[in-house]
């Protein structure tokens, strides 16, 4: 008996263990879950007060990683919408990932012109771009900023730079671009409109900046080393802005991933660079030996181009010298990324609206075929021959209509989304917002335009009568409307930018209907600049 109760005790006993650590672990689960539920609901809550749920150690980040696999730019427009135009995005901790998102007017009119000089690019956007831009304007600040524009201003506004980009933009679109889309035509096959006008863009930015032409927009649509090597090499930049800087960093170090990708994709675009260099610099010095015996001043470089490479290898820096071949790479290579993205960008969302708004495209035409007719009207009545009509800049300043469908455009898509500056003193928004030294701020362009407190309940109508006033076009604020950017960054080629859209858009609708293919998927891409993220397939027509 003895020796069964000591079994029997044993056992009841390893029950009671075994027992008793059970309901330890159910009280462990317990206490997790409700450790779980507590910390959600507490995330959930802030939620109400800051746009997005914030959770221990990784903050918003989930909410972000959402709205990176859909569309960004709808996300965050969603989130300021419900934050009343301005909201904190607070990132984990061990990250850059810390900023003030804004859509409001008043906080860009502050920070773009009020106090534009405490919110600078920063050294974090700066890091971000310099292995693409270097020094160059669109990533410098303070005087190397102002010492580029103010030589870029004077070359924009001189009568031989304007003269240059006219002529160059009338031969690419006539005896390029016009030509594509009539073969198109002819062989009834569709063509992806964004990447024509990027070529096209491309090809005419090269000529302004550095004098040379890639001939993108060759017959066959060649690819063309330099062009892909600088488009993969934007694109690959952008991801460093949705990755820690450590971790970019040590890639970059370890030449991994997109980094290696990153560095081929320069050193393409710097051969092709520094090439162009080199040899615009013989052509100088043959120039100078030259003319020698007739110079007065031997220090003066005589050269009859006006691309800005030429106009900024005949400065000086601030000590006297010539600029060197890596800061001239960088003012070119800065001006292309301007000039080429933005005007074919708009102009691919453009067209994609007028293929949505055929009464707006009626419209345009009626009024570029109105040009025509007064061609005719002072020659007489004697016809003018379509193939032989090229619109002249004089006539590009009388198409209001056009111009309010392109700024519409570009109200809703704006070529660049986002854009971005950091703090360097304490400051407050307009809005009440407290911004402390160092703080990031994010202004979302794409986001205003659909904001119902600055453009009205109809904000997400493509409209272009809300531009026009008695028949005239009439320009908004720089800082609700900010495509062109505002304050003294206002962008130098505004008015060059609009005159290469009308002439490219009034030279293509007087001749052709552009027909989005049925079922093209259209969404934005995230880059940059506004890209579509499968181009625009299209087909064109010739009208009557």
């Amino acid at each position: 008996m003895s020796s069964a109760n000591h079994t029997s005790s044993v056992s009841d006993a390893s029950d009671l263990i075994t027992a008793s650590m059970y309901f330890r672990e159910v009280r462990a689960f317990e206490l997790f879950v409700a450790v779980a539920i507590f910390v959600t609901i507490r995330s959930l809550r802030k939620k109400k007060h800051r746009g997005l749920a914030v959770w221990p150690v990784v903050g918003m980040l989930p909410s972000l990683l959402l709205g990176l696999r859909h569309d960004m730019y709808e996300w965050i427009t969603t989130v300021l919408i419900k934050q009343n135009g301005t909201f904190k995005f607070q990132g984990p901790a061990f990250t850059n990932l810390q900023c003030v998102v804004t859509a409001d007017p008043r906080n860009l009119e502050h920070l773009l012109k009020t106090n534009f000089s405490s919110f600078p690019k920063g050294e974090y956007f700066r890091s971000i771009l310099r292995d693409l831009l270097g020094e160059g304007i669109f990533n410098a600040d303070d005087e190397e900023w102002r010492r580029q524009r103010k030589a870029a201003s004077t070359e924009f506004h001189s009568p031989a730079f304007r003269a240059m980009t006219v002529d160059s933009l009338v031969e690419l679109v006539h005896a390029r671009l016009l030509p594509v889309l009539d073969e198109s035509y002819s062989k009834n096959e569709s063509i992806d409109l964004q990447d024509v006008l990027l070529r096209l863009t491309f090809d005419n930015v090269c000529m302004i900046a550095f004098g040379a032409d890639p001939g993108c927009l060759r017959p066959g649509l060649p690819e063309i080393p330099f062009a892909k090597a600088f488009e993969d090499a934007t694109t690959a930049t952008v991801i460093r802005f949705v990755t820690p800087t450590a971790i970019w960093k040590a890639l970059r170090f370890l030449n991994l991933f997109h980094e290696r990708s990153l560095k081929n994709c320069l050193t393409a675009v710097d051969d092709f660079a520094y090439k162009v260099i080199g040899g615009r610099k013989k052509e100088l010095l043959a120039a100078l030996d030259a003319s020698k015996s007739s110079a007065t001043d031997e220090s003066i470089i005589p050269c009859s181009r006006s691309d800005l490479l030429t106009v900024f290898m005949g400065l000086k820096d601030d000590q006297g010298s010539a600029f060197s071949d890596k800061f001239l790479r960088d003012i070119c290579v800065n001006f292309i990324l301007a000039g080429r993205d933005t005007s074919s960008v708009a102009l691919t969302w453009f067209f994609w609206l007028l293929s949505k708004n055929p009464s707006v495209e009626e419209k345009i035409v009626k009024e570029v075929r109105g040009l025509v007719k007064e061609r005719e009207i002072l020659r007489e009545g004697k016809v003018v021959d379509d193939e032989k009509i090229i619109f002249s800049p004089e006539e590009m300043k009388n198409v209001p209509y056009l111009q309010a469908a392109l700024s519409e455009a570009l109200r809703l898509y704006p070529s660049v989304p986002v854009d971005h500056k950091e703090v360097t003193a304490d400051q407050v928004f307009p809005d009440g917002t407290v911004l402390k030294k160092g703080t990031k701020v994010i202004y979302a362009m794409y986001s205003m335009g659909r904001m119902e407190s600055i453009w009205g309940e109809d904000c997400r109508k493509y409209k272009p009568e809300r531009w026009l006033k008695n028949g005239r076009f009439s320009s908004e604020s720089a800082y609700k409307f900010t495509a062109f950017n505002g304050g003294p960054r206002l962008c130098l080629g505004k008015d060059f930018a609009y005159y290469q859209m009308k002439f490219v858009a009034a030279s293509i609708l007087y001749r052709y209907r552009v027909n989005v293919v049925k079922k093209h998927p259209v969404s934005p891409k995230l880059a940059l600049t506004m890209y579509m993220s499968h181009g625009l397939k299209v087909t064109v027509e010739r009208r009557n």
